[in-house]
């Protein structure tokens, strides 16, 4: 009797949990929707409050997509609401995660200051994994936000990258993406 045995150099392929965060408006449930490679699992909701000027709806519980990246890694997305109403969720969304993407907009009045905000929630995550933080809506930002809010985050001794980015194109994300792996993989 002849017994082959197959063996493979394939590795099983990586699979990376992320969570993106941030104010309400900032893009996230935008961001996770182009990045996923099928229809994302969304909880949007009407929004009740008049606080968010055109945004007629509001992620709840979360959105949830995934991707495949050209190395056959897997990424799980996993988009938390932005009102601190829910922040029950985050801690929820947060566990096992391997890695943070922090949006913020560009049109708050004082994007550092609500970075500063996000930052303090999201500290226990940020302080066992990796974080990139985005910087959404920059159309009419001022010059100088990418400096201010790099110079906040080493004040305040987090490493962490600084992308100018639109949350709703793909490869604009993906650059966000890819970094924040990079950085967890170091």
């Amino acid at each position: 009797m002849l017994i082959m045995s197959v063996t493979s150099n394939r590795t099983p392929a990586h699979i990376y949990n992320i969570v993106i965060a941030g104010p309400v408006g900032a893009g996230k449930t935008q961001a996770t929707s182009v990045l996923s490679d099928k229809e994302i699992v969304s909880t949007e909701a009407k929004d009740s409050s008049a606080s968010n000027g055109d945004k007629q709806t509001i992620t709840v519980a979360m959105d949830y997509g995934t991707m495949k990246l050209d190395s056959g890694a897997q990424v799980h997305i996993y988009g938390t609401p932005g009102h601190k109403r829910f922040d029950f969720m985050w801690d929820i969304l947060s566990e096992n995660a391997l890695g943070l993407i922090l949006l913020i907009s560009a049109e708050e009045a004082n994007p550092v200051a609500q970075l500063q905000s996000y930052l303090e929630s999201f500290m226990p995550l940020m302080q066992q994994n990796a974080v990139v933080v985005g910087i959404t809506h920059t159309e009419n930002a001022p010059a100088d936000l990418h400096q201010r809010v790099s110079d906040y985050l080493m004040s305040i001794n987090l490493s962490a990258e600084v992308m100018l980015v639109d949350a709703r194109d793909r490869a604009q994300m993906l650059q966000v993406v890819q970094t924040l792996i990079g950085d967890i993989e170091r």
